[in-house]
């Protein structure tokens, strides 16, 4: 990078890089992505809370202290989710009820980056209460896709994937379900990475051990991403699931690409519905794999039971959280929302146990499958991005969709295998829409996942193409 490279479209490594040597400072950096901000925002609805007051004051703070002790991101800007509290900055979940909802207290892991030097600028749009695969809601509308403003950035982190292509981002908050990170990222060609249960640790709301939801890094190469999950990752007494932080960053597996000797690819997992460019673009990418040595096998863990085990439980976790506003506000809440609800408080304690023997035995087969291949790929979404007046993905290669969430079972699926997941840019449709690569490795398997990546992104050499100007 050289000084003539605006500030906003250099990578966050080589940002963080010249704020540890004194070239920039973080004042420096928040007025170049203010600036970018108000150019580019009112095109996209990325980033509909801006706190800027806030974060320059907290860069003050910073930069009182010694560079050594500015954390690992030194003073590095980001937007943090609209699902997560910021202290004194307004977050509303994209729900009416918190329209005007300012927390007191910071969810945990907005503590934990900023303890290493995040600087929080801005809240990224959410759908309502992250629900569904496009970035919408009724208190700031519709977050549009960069890459062709006609079109959904899906969800629920969309927000946060937009400000990365955009280049109103360096590095972005997220997290992960059903799908929320990776979705996200595949349709605005960014990374976006949902990490193993635990290695982050997060508030942990109603249900204390659940293993479906985990806060992620979003960023426009492997790199940064590692960058940002070093950030994010260790343990707190808070989260009873959070894991130590390693010795070795992620960083460093990002800086040393490992070509894998033995990876799987499966187009559809053997439980969905792909629409045929998009998987003909991933499997490409396979092929491209294979020509570089590595041995491709088409193959996948028994994830048969996905379907029911995942609406199972996502239904039982969005009773056990959204019951209560469901009572008090049934005339704020978006018809999916409302039957998710629904659906979990009908569930029989004989549902739930099926789903979670199921769960147990998909987790016991992904760990077996392991033992055979390096990596898992797969598309990352099913689908380009959609258009934006269209809620959900309704009907895909002939196959009709039950549910608002079936569309993302290629997704989910590998949510309820405990396995750390990513997606990063694979190439681009015919008519210019971004197609996304998912990326698995064993449970726990962060360090051989991110070198992986770095290698296939490396060989595929598609993530240069962002930032980009709204389209």
């Amino acid at each position: 990078m050289t000084a003539s490279v605006p500030l906003t479209r250099q990578s966050a490594a080589a940002v963080v890089d010249l704020l540890k040597s004194g070239e920039v400072t973080p004042l420096d950096l928040l007025d170049a992505v203010e600036a970018r901000v108000a150019e580019v925002d009112p095109k996209v609805n990325a980033l509909p809370t801006l706190c800027f007051e806030r974060a320059r004051d907290h860069a003050r703070w910073l930069m009182a202290r010694p560079v050594a002790e500015r954390g690992r991101l030194a003073g590095l800007p980001l937007p943090i989710k609209d699902l997560a509290e910021v202290a004194g900055v307004r977050t509303t979940f994209g729900s009416p009820i918190y329209a005007d909802n300012v927390p007191k207290r910071s969810n945990l892991v907005v503590e934990t980056i900023e303890n290493e030097g995040g600087i929080v600028f801005a809240k990224s749009a959410v759908p309502e209460f992250g629900a569904g695969g496009n970035t919408f809601n009724e208190v700031f509308g519709a977050t549009l896709n960069p890459w062709d403003r006609t079109r959904s950035a899906s969800g629920s982190s969309g927000g946060s994937a937009v400000a990365l292509a955009t280049g109103m981002a360096w590095v972005a908050h997220g997290n992960d379900m059903g799908g929320s990170l990776r979705n996200p990222a595949s349709f605005c060609s960014v990374v976006g990475l949902r990490p193993s249960p635990g290695r982050v640790a997060r508030d942990h709301g109603v249900l204390v051990d659940s293993l479906l939801g985990a806060e992620g890094p979003m960023a426009r190469n492997i790199e940064d991403m590692a960058l940002l999950l070093d950030a994010m990752c260790g343990e707190h007494p808070l989260d009873p699931l959070s894991l130590p932080r390693l010795a070795e960053p992620f960083r460093n597996a990002a800086q040393r690409p490992r070509k894998p000797v033995r990876i799987a690819f499966s187009a559809d997992l053997g439980i969905t519905p792909v629409d045929p460019e998009v998987a003909a673009i991933c499997r490409a990418a396979a092929e491209n794999l294979a020509r570089d040595g590595v041995i491709v096998e088409e193959a996948h863990p028994d994830l048969r039971q996905a379907h029911d085990v995942f609406q199972v439980l996502r239904a039982f976790h969005y009773a056990a959280s959204h019951r209560q506003k469901l009572a008090d506000h049934p005339d704020l809440l978006k018809p999916e929302m409302i039957w998710n609800v629904e659906k979990g408080l009908r569930l029989t304690p004989t549902e739930l146990l099926d789903a979670e023997e199921q769960r147990a035995a998909m987790i016991d087969g992904t760990v077996a499958f392991f033992d055979d291949y390096d990596l898992l790929l797969t598309p990352a979404t099913i689908v380009a991005p959609f258009p934006i007046e269209q809620r959900y993905v309704e009907e895909c290669a002939g196959t009709r969709f039950d549910s608002y969430i079936d569309w993302l079972a290629i997704a989910y699926a590998i949510t309820l295998t405990t396995a750390p997941a990513l997606s990063m840019p694979c190439g681009f449709t015919s008519t210019g829409l971004p197609v996304g690569l998912q990326v698995v490795a064993r449970p726990r398997g962060e360090a051989a996942l991110i070198s992986g990546a770095a290698y296939i992104e490396k060989l595929l050499a598609v993530t240069p193409a962002t930032p980009i100007d709204p389209r």
